[in-house]
């Protein structure tokens, strides 16, 4: 299936759309008919206890499952259940999984230079020269993720944090509408947490963010403009600001405790 990123619809400032979304695996809803909608440059965090439903609805909306029943909708345009995990990359959804797959044998600048090359139907895109453009925005980007000054530095060598964040410069090189962060802060120290928080909040407003997290510190700091979504048993439990989540009488029983 061809698809073209340019016919992303958002006139209505909804970018994902899904409607009674339920998996089941052997008879057990991983969803069970969850609904929820994302806005144009929203940054929402997903929060709940494991077996939640969070990775199956992130595996959901990039292909990887296809939904027991339900719809999924991507800017209004693209029926999700209908296209490949291809398709829906190129359209315009990045997600980023929990542990960082950079190239460790690779420079900080070569893995940004692979990233803007991928997936462009591959061969002769790889021998390619990167154009100043290309080059401008990996300048971009190595400023955005704190890796300026470290671009001839094998990834290899980085912190478990940089790793992390070049592994979201490298989709920023795709230049994604829609980005899945699956608890991207795991493992990170203190000081790394927090320059996680300040580059997601640069983010907010240019890129449409989903973050699913544990460390409520962390959520606490990206969520203040923004929502939080709370799964429990495949379903939305609850929703709002921060503060009305925490203090939600079912949250703190099924997930935050006293």
């Amino acid at each position: 299936m061809s698809v073209k990123r340019e016919g992303l619809d958002t006139e209505h400032g909804v970018i994902l759309y899904l409607d009674d979304i339920t998996v089941s695996f052997d008879g057990f809803k991983a969803l069970n008919k969850l609904s929820l909608d994302i806005a144009v440059g929203e940054l929402r965090c997903i929060i709940g206890p494991n077996g939640a439903g969070k990775t199956t609805m992130m595996d959901v909306i990039t292909g990887k499952t296809r939904p027991t029943s339900g719809s999924a909708f991507f800017g209004q345009t693209y029926d999700l259940a209908g296209m490949t995990e291809y398709d829906i990359a190129h359209a315009g959804i990045g997600r980023k999984f929990q542990r960082p797959t950079v190239f460790e044998q690779h420079t900080v600048f070569e893995n940004l230079e692979l990233a803007a090359k991928m997936d462009k139907r591959v061969r002769p895109t790889l021998f390619a020269r990167l154009s100043s453009e290309q080059r401008d925005k990996i300048a971009e980007i190595l400023r955005l993720i704190r890796l300026n000054g470290q671009e001839d530095r094998l990834a290899g060598l980085l912190s478990h944090g940089q790793k992390q964040w070049l592994e979201i410069g490298m989709l920023l090189m795709q230049e994604p509408q829609l980005i899945l962060l699956d608890e991207p802060v795991a493992g990170m120290s203190d000081a790394e947490t927090a320059r996680t928080a300040e580059l997601l909040n640069e983010l907010r407003g240019k890129h449409s963010i989903m973050v699913v997290e544990h460390d409520m510190g962390f959520v606490a700091e990206i969520a203040q403009q923004g929502e939080v979504t709370v799964l429990h048993e495949g379903s939305v439990l609850a929703q709002g600001r921060m503060d009305q989540v925490q203090a939600d009488e079912r949250v703190i029983e099924v997930y935050l405790g006293r």
